[in-house]
């Protein structure tokens, strides 16, 4: 075997792949001890040595220093053993090293056949630590293919593939082929078929992440996220709290006349995005929630069932509970408490009033 054609081909597949040249001398290694053993009943007395770093590349067979041959595969006369490693003495090893060009055609095909696997190994290990290095992140991925019939959209992330289904796209969002958009890493999973990434445009993780790239103050911890609720594509509560007595955690977040906000705004293709500010009081987070509503009075009923009434003036009912009660509904799952609306009257117009999801 030619040792710089050999070595080579690892640089080249290292280029071209991006799996490292030991990876793949280790598994070229396996698959000729597992080819040659075959010639010595399967015994493990055939090794094989690779160095990248220094080209070298060996293949030998153990054998034990007999005075007497029991088994041809395994041991050898002191006699013989004496020319391969002088001195060599009964109870000893030897190593002697093996023509590579006399392992057959049987065993070359078989090394073949493992090497494949073994690069498609290393790129599905590389693919799958990629992924989980980026695992609730946002990625820039590139349109390739949709759908017509699901609707779903193939996209390009890096060198790999992942598929973007119809119910992860936001509502009314007009993807086409060719485009650059960013997608939410929701999880990575190892399946059977190779590394599998979930990836969504309406999971609550993706404006989370898009404030923390947009905004300073919450990618240095200064302001915090502690909650958010999302409809994607129509609306989302997020509530923050500052770090920093001097900085102001909802100012921080929608920038110097809405700049900061309208960004994520763009990027969600018009979505309204409320931010408000949290509290631990829950009388206070719940009214802040139901922003931009006015609210009366919270009553705490039950804080163990996290159960609220809340009394708003007749006029900001259809406002605090929102079209089809999506604004009560996005306060109840932003704070975690049930919330139940009344106006100040106790006339209840035709509306919805429900917070069930």
């Amino acid at each position: 075997m030619n040792n710089n054609e050999f070595f080579e081909a690892l640089a080249l597949m290292e280029k071209e792949k991006g799996i490292a040249a030991e990876y793949l001398a280790e598994k070229v290694a396996t698959a000729i001890v597992t080819s040659v053993r075959r010639d010595y009943g399967g015994k493990e007395i055939v090794f094989c040595d690779i160095n990248v770093d220094e080209r070298t590349f060996s293949v030998y067979v153990r054998k034990n220093v007999v005075d007497e041959i029991e088994d041809t595969d395994t041991d050898i006369l002191k006699e013989q053993a004496a020319k391969i490693r002088k001195g060599a003495k009964v109870g000893d090893t030897v190593d002697i090293q093996l023509d590579t060009s006399q392992f057959g055609r049987i065993a070359a095909q078989t090394a073949k056949h493992v090497i494949r696997q073994g690069i498609r190994d290393a790129e599905r290990d590389r693919t799958l630590t990629e992924f989980q290095s980026r695992n609730q992140e946002v990625l820039t991925a590139v349109v390739r293919r949709i759908d017509d019939r699901t609707g779903n959209a193939t996209l390009e992330i890096g060198r790999n593939e992942a598929i973007l289904p119809k119910n992860e796209q936001v509502e009314g969002e007009i993807i086409r082929e060719g485009q650059h958009i960013r997608v939410y890493v929701v999880d990575v999973k190892d399946s059977e078929k190779g590394p599998k990434i979930m990836i969504s445009r309406t999971h609550p993780g993706f404006v989370r992440r898009l404030f923390e790239m947009e905004v300073p103050e919450l990618y240095d911890g200064t302001v915090e996220i502690k909650s958010i609720s999302r409809e994607a594509g129509s609306r989302t509560k997020m509530a923050v709290w500052s770090n920093d007595p001097d900085v102001e955690a909802v100012g921080a977040c929608i920038g110097q006349r809405g700049a900061r906000v309208n960004k994520i705004v763009e990027e969600l293709v018009g979505e309204k995005i409320d931010v408000l500010k949290y509290s631990e009081d829950p009388i206070e987070y719940v009214a802040a929630a139901l922003a931009p509503a006015q609210v009366i009075t919270v009553d705490v009923e039950d804080e163990n069932q996290r159960t609220c009434k809340v009394t708003v003036p007749d006029g900001q009912l259809s406002l605090a509970i929102g079209n089809k009660g999506q604004n009560v509904r996005l306060a109840a799952k932003l704070t975690g408490y049930k919330i139940d609306i009344h106006p100040a009257s106790g006339y209840f117009e035709n509306v919805e009033i429900t917070t069930e999801e």
